[in-house]
């Protein structure tokens, strides 16, 4: 039996940020200022291609872009 998160087509780490953004919106103000600022990230990457670093770029972007571009595929 396939899990729910697969199945609404998420990733494994797309269901995580899903649900530790709900437990903190539940949390009460100070507690969920606090955990909110710890799911703050800015993670960068970098294409290497012949021992050379190419362009970084915000991982965030690059993926919603890359999900659109899905979702339009599908269309």
């Amino acid at each position: 039996m396939a899990s729910a998160w697969k199945a609404a087509g998420l990733t494994y780490n797309r269901y995580l940020a899903v649900a530790a953004r709900a437990v903190r919106r539940s949390l009460k103000e100070q507690p969920r200022l606090q955990a909110e600022r710890r799911g703050e990230m800015d993670l960068r990457f970098a294409k290497w291609t012949n021992g050379k670093q190419g362009d970084n770029k915000s991982l965030a972007n690059a993926n919603a872009s890359a999900m659109a571009e899905g979702a339009h595929a599908q269309q």
